[in-house]
């Protein structure tokens, strides 16, 4: 029987980036936005505050846009900080290329296995869907799905045990399939 577990988006992740004020390379995106209107020209930041002093940053989402260029679903979406929105935005390559960021997501996911029930069987296929590209190390999912310790699963690992199609050392943000073998 084949397991599904899915790695979900918990909350938004850290942005890296250096503070020009204090040298921080973290900031915490809260979901809220800038939009500045000149004439019939818009320009929209997603507004970032370091987790070292506070300062505000602004990741450029929009720069000079004509208004009626702009979906007005997205307009009202940003004029209420739609913190969805912002999670959208912060995964979108563009914007994080545009802005010189990457992010970091150590703690801003969870996995939802489906219960325990796999716990207690002999043998455990399991495929591993993300909700989004969220990088995470296969190994600690595993440990984590399967209430193992990290050194345990790279045990498994080595003596054959765990199985996978895709190389299960580094990241991974995209799906992939084991077999568990106890």
């Amino acid at each position: 029987m084949l397991d599904t577990w899915v790695v979900l988006p918990a909350c938004l992740p850290l942005v890296r980036r250096r503070c020009h004020t204090c040298a921080s390379e973290r900031f915490r995106a809260n979901g809220k936005f800038r939009v500045n209107a000149n004439h019939k020209l818009l320009d929209v930041w997603l507004l970032v505050l370091c987790t070292g002093c506070g300062e505000t940053a602004k990741l450029t989402v929009l720069e000079r846009m004509n208004v009626r260029s702009v979906p007005p679903g997205l307009l009202d979406r940003l004029h209420d900080n739609d913190p969805r929105l912002a999670g959208e935005l912060l995964r979108d390559p563009v914007l994080r290329r545009r802005n010189r960021i990457a992010l970091d997501w150590d703690g801003a996911w969870r996995l939802d296995t489906g219960g325990s029930d796999h716990l207690d069987r002999e043998v455990i296929d399991v495929s591993v869907r993300f909700a989004a590209r969220i990088p995470v190390r296969p190994v600690r999912l595993i440990a984590d799905g399967c209430g193992l310790s990290r050194a345990e699963v790279e045990r498994l690992i080595t003596e054959g045990s765990l199985v996978s199609a895709v190389r299960l050392s580094g990241r991974l943000s995209g799906d992939f399939t084991f077999t568990l073998k106890r």
